[in-house]
C-alpha cells in the first residue's frame, strides 16, 4: 500500500464494512462514539450543552452529527452567529431485492431484483456479489417491529454473461434488460431446496430467526470484491462504492479532527468558538432525494431547529436566530466528481477538467446543476490556499450536462453560501470505480479546515 495516503487506507478499510446505507451509518456511528459524540433521539427533547458533541440517526440510513461551541458569542452581532454544514449521501447504485425474491428457471435459482439508481449494468456481470441491508421481524408492538442489520460477508450471487459463441455482437454493445438480464444466480435446484421459499429460507438461516417471523426486508446486492491499490506506485484506489463513501468518511473524520486541532496543529481559532458545525449524511440521492431521509425534505431544518431550541448559551434562540445564522452560514455539498478519462477526452471541457491526483474538485455550473456562487467559491479557494490544500475547478462539457447533486437541493431549503466539491473518480456508477489515493487526504484536510 502507499506509504503517504493514510486517508485512502482508512477509506479502503471503511468501504469493506460500508456495504449498504445501513452499514455506512453504523460504521460512522462507531467512529463518532469513539470520539466522544453522544446519541440523541429525534423523537425526544434535547438538552445541548456548550462544547457538546452529538449525533442523531433519524431513519437508520441517514445520520447527522454536530458540535456546538464552548463559548458562543451573542447572536445579536450577525458576524458571530454562523453554521457550517457539510453534506453527503450514503446510498449507491445497486440491485434491490424484491419482496418475493424466489425465481426458479430451468433448474437454476435466481434472485428477483430491481435496479436502484443508475448503475452501469454490464459492470455487475461476472462478479462475486453479496447481500446486505435490514430485516424486519415480528414483535409485541405492532408499530415497532424488531430490526436486524445483516451482511452476508461472503459472495453468494453472480450474474453470468452469455458466452460470445451465442452472442457474436457482444463487443459491439449489448442492451441488458433489467427484469431478466440483471437477476443474480444464487444456485441450482436440488431435492433439499424448496423452489418457492429458497431465498427466505436462506435469509432466516443467516439471521438465525424463524422464517415465519420475517415481515419484510430492505436488502441490496453489493459487489463483494475488496478495494485494491493499483498502479506503478500503487497511487490509485480501485474499489466499489467510492461514490459516495469517499465523502461520508471524509465528513466524519473532518468533523472529529476539527475538534482536536486545526489543520496547522494549532489551538482552535475564533471561528470554531462561534459556529455550529454539522455533517448530514442523507439517503436516496441516487434516486432524486425526495424522501423523508433524503436531502429534498425538511429533515435538516427540523434538526437545526431542535439544536437551536435546546442549546445552552444561545440567546433568544428561535427561528429568526436560525434564519439569520443560516444566511451567514456555509454549506459544502460533498460528492464525487468526474475525472478526465484518458481515452475519452472529447467528453470533457478542454481546459476546466480534473485528473485523478489533482486534489479536491470545485464543481461549477452556471445552470446550477452544481451550486455556483462566486463569493462562496472564492472563499473556499482562500481556505484551500491558506492550508495548502490541492484543488482545481471543474465545469462540464457544454454539450454534456452532468448529474445533479445535493447542493442545489439543500440550498433551496436553507439559503446559504454553498459549494459543490468532491474527489475526482473514473468509472462513476460502475460496480468498481477508480480514484487517486492522494485525493482522499486532500478532501479530509479540506473538511477539517472548513470545520476549524
Amino acid at each position: 500500500m502507499p506509504t503517504k495516503n493514510n486517508a485512502s487506507k482508512r477509506l479502503a478499510d471503511f468501504i469493506k464494512k460500508a456495504v449498504s446505507p445501513y452499514h455506512t451509518v453504523e460504521e460512522s456511528r462507531k467512529l463518532l462514539e469513539a470520539a466522544g459524540y453522544k446519541a440523541l433521539l429525534l423523537s425526544e427533547d434535547w438538552k445541548i450543552e456548550q462544547g457538546g458533541k452529538y449525533y442523531v440517526i433519524p431513519f437508520k440510513t441517514s445520520l447527522f452529527a454536530f458540535n456546538v461551541p464552548a463559548k458562543r458569542k451573542d447572536n445579536s452581532n450577525k458576524k458571530n452567529g454562523s453554521i457550517h454544514i457539510a453534506a453527503a449521501h450514503t446510498d449507491f447504485p445497486c440491485l434491490h431485492i424484491k419482496p418475493v425474491a424466489e425465481l426458479e428457471q430451468r433448474g437454476y435459482l435466481r434472485v428477483n431484483t430491481e435496479v436502484y439508481g443508475g448503475p452501469i449494468l454490464n459492470t455487475w456481470l461476472d462478479r462475486p456479489l453479496s447481500i446486505a441491508g435490514r430485516v424486519l421481524l415480528k414483535s409485541d408492538d405492532i408499530y415497532a417491529p424488531r430490526e436486524i442489520i445483516v451482511d452476508f460477508k461472503r459472495p453468494v450471487l453472480t450474474i453470468p454473461n452469455l458466452a460470445v459463441h451465442y452472442n457474436r455482437e457482444v463487443n459491439e454493445g449489448v442492451k441488458l434488460t433489467k427484469q431478466n438480464d440483471m437477476l443474480p444466480l444464487l444456485g441450482m435446484l436440488n431435492d433439499k431446496l424448496n423452489k418457492n421459499s429458497y431465498f427466505i429460507d436462506m435469509l432466516a438461516k443467516e439471521i438465525k430467526e424463524k422464517k415465519e417471523s420475517i415481515l419484510d426486508f430492505d436488502l441490496i446486492v453489493y459487489n463483494a470484491e475488496e478495494p485494491a491499490f493499483i498502479g506503478l506506485d500503487r497511487e490509485m484506489l480501485s474499489s466499489p462504492r467510492l461514490d459516495n463513501i469517499t465523502s461520508c468518511l471524509a465528513l466524519v473524520e473532518g468533523l472529529i479532527d476539527s475538534q482536536k486541532t486545526d489543520v496547522s496543529q494549532k489551538k482552535s481559532n475564533n471561528k470554531t468558538e462561534s459556529s455550529i458545525n454539522l455533517i448530514a449524511l442523507f439517503d436516496n440521492e441516487e434516486i432524486g432525494s425526495e424522501t423523508k431521509q433524503g436531502a429534498d425534505s425538511e429533515l435538516l431544518r427540523l434538526i437545526l431547529r431542535k439544536i437551536y431550541k435546546s442549546s445552552a448559551g444561545l440567546k433568544n434562540a428561535d427561528e429568526i436566530t436560525l434564519d439569520t445564522d443560516l444566511r451567514n452560514g456555509f454549506l459544502l455539498s460533498v460528492d464525487v466528481a468526474h475525472a478526465l478519462h484518458p481515452a475519452k477526452g472529447e467528453k470533457y471541457d478542454p481546459v476546466n477538467n480534473m485528473r485523478m491526483g489533482d486534489g479536491v474538485t470545485l464543481k461549477l455550473s452556471a445552470n446550477q446543476r452544481y451550486t455556483y456562487d462566486g463569493v462562496a467559491v472564492a472563499s473556499l479557494q482562500q481556505l484551500c490556499d491558506k492550508y495548502g490544500i490541492k484543488y482545481k475547478k471543474f465545469v462540464n462539457n457544454s454539450d454534456m450536462p452532468g448529474g445533479g447533486t445535493l447542493g442545489p437541493i439543500i440550498s433551496s431549503h436553507l439559503p446559504m453560501y454553498t459549494v459543490d466539491i468532491g474527489v475526482p473518480i473514473l468509472a462513476m456508477h460502475s460496480a468498481r470505480e477508480l480514484m487517486g489515493a492522494s485525493d482522499q487526504d486532500e478532501l479530509v484536510k479540506l473538511i477539517t479546515a472548513f470545520f476549524s
